[in-house]
């Protein structure tokens, strides 16, 4: 489409004065945010979205090669929109990882040249302090040469509290052990009422842009995530936005925004539909508008899928995440852990939705260009080796009608909250 054409497209949408900011590089407000999740129509922010992301980042797409260790499951949080967690008693599918657990965990897919390991885990209150540095020294050992993202702030928050140290010490300690990043997961949605609603136990938002800053200032890089699609209200999600970016003001340390998009399987509200493709990119394209000083923005290929996430590099996403090899956060109905896509996979796919295809390492340092390197190899690994040595009570869980997870067994809890409407009782 032209540029006389796209024009016309912005000022019939509304969105002139946006654009007007977007080419000058302004920041836009609490009320233009307000504003682009009231406009309907998508491409025109997919366009205006694209203009920040080709700025940024031009025509590149940025992939990973990592593995996603998920050294607990057992969480004492009982936050309604989980699958994930376990009940710290009683609870068949419940699992913890050795140190040693772990490290064979990461030397299963030895023969895949990994660059980055994803550590995160439930909340697990019986787990000592000396148990998570050993599990990054251990993992560090078994895989010297692959940076290591570990722990989200509310791992974080435990795991200060295990140690009874300041959270600057507790980073360093975890530096030394051998932690190079922090991913982005815990705060949600930055809103005191969906916090009470859904994870009322979990630190709060304050406290998790605390620790944020605390690892921002012994040179630790973070992520940042928002899960959307629950019971969250648009000003709350602006507000999440204006939250982040006042801190990446102060701090610089945020490298990397990702909308996450809510499933609801196997939860307390899987009476809820999901959010749809539309949804997600436009989640995509505020975030990018919103996030001015936010160096990239992700779309997580498992929870918008493969497609979707096509299409977001097109929305203002310019990173697509990576080869996981196996994950737990989220099942797949038919796959359940095995999640994986390939590097041969996700370098065809950055080529095929037009863009070029960038490896990097968890810090953006470039490590290959276009399809050097890439393989088949993630797949079949992935195939072998994603159950060895992992709890059979806890596979297949979605396919499994007799899996009852911890989530759902609070649905009594979110009625009580009335997150469940009446029909759904």
């Amino acid at each position: 489409m032209s540029g006389v054409l796209w024009q016309k497209r912005i000022e019939a949408a509304g969105l002139g004065k946006i654009q007007e900011k977007v080419m000058n590089e302004e920041r836009l407000s609490f009320e233009d945010g307000l504003q682009l999740y009231a406009t309907a129509d998508l491409n025109a922010i997919g366009y205006l979205a694209n203009i920040v992301r080709e700025r940024k980042n031009g025509n590149v797409a940025y992939w990973v090669r990592n593995q996603h260790v998920n050294y607990t499951n057992v969480c004492n949080k009982s936050c309604l929109f989980c699958s994930f967690y376990a009940r710290p008693r009683n609870d068949a599918r419940a699992y913890v990882m050795s140190p040693e657990d772990a490290a064979q965990k990461v030397l299963n897919y030895g023969d895949a040249p990994i660059s980055e390991i994803h550590v995160v885990g439930g909340v697990n209150p019986k787990l000592d302090y000396d148990y998570y540095l050993d599990l990054i020294r251990t993992i560090k050992a078994a895989r010297p040469k692959a940076h290591i993202k570990a722990f989200t702030m509310v791992e974080i928050d435990q795991i200060v509290r295990r140690a009874k140290k300041p959270p600057r010490e507790v980073f360093l300690d975890l530096k030394a052990a051998g932690v190079d990043a922090l991913p982005g997961g815990g705060a949600e949605v930055m809103s005191d009422r969906v916090h009470e609603d859904l994870f009322a136990t979990k630190p709060n938002a304050a406290r998790w842009l605390e620790l944020a800053r605390e690892a921002h200032k012994v040179g630790l890089k973070t992520n940042a995530t928002i899960l959307y699609g629950h019971v969250e209200q648009t000003p709350e999600k602006v507000e999440h936005f204006v939250r982040l970016r006042e801190v990446q003001d102060e701090t610089g340390g945020f490298l990397t925004f990702i909308p996450l998009s809510w499933h609801p399987e196997k939860t307390a509200l899987e009476h809820l539909k999901p959010p749809t493709g539309v949804e997600d990119l436009r989640e995509v394209a505020i975030s990018r508008l919103m996030l001015d000083n936010f160096p990239h923005i992700k779309s997580f290929w498992i929870m918008n899928t493969a497609p979707i996430t096509q299409c977001a590099l097109w929305f203002g996403a310019d990173d697509v995440d990576g080869t996981i090899m196996e994950y737990e956060i989220i099942r797949d109905p038919q796959r359940d852990r095995k999640q994986v896509l390939t590097s041969r996979d996700l370098v065809e796919m950055i080529i095929e939705a037009g863009r070029e295809p960038v490896e990097r390492d968890p810090l953006y340092n470039v490590l290959s260009r276009g399809l050097e390197n890439a393989s088949d190899v993630e797949g079949v690994l992935s195939n072998e080796r994603a159950n060895i040595g992992h709890n059979t009570e806890n596979l297949n869980i979605m396919s499994r009608e007799e899996v009852l997870t911890a989530a759902q067994q609070l649905k009594d809890k979110a009625r009580d909250k009335g997150l469940i409407p009446l029909e759904a009782r």
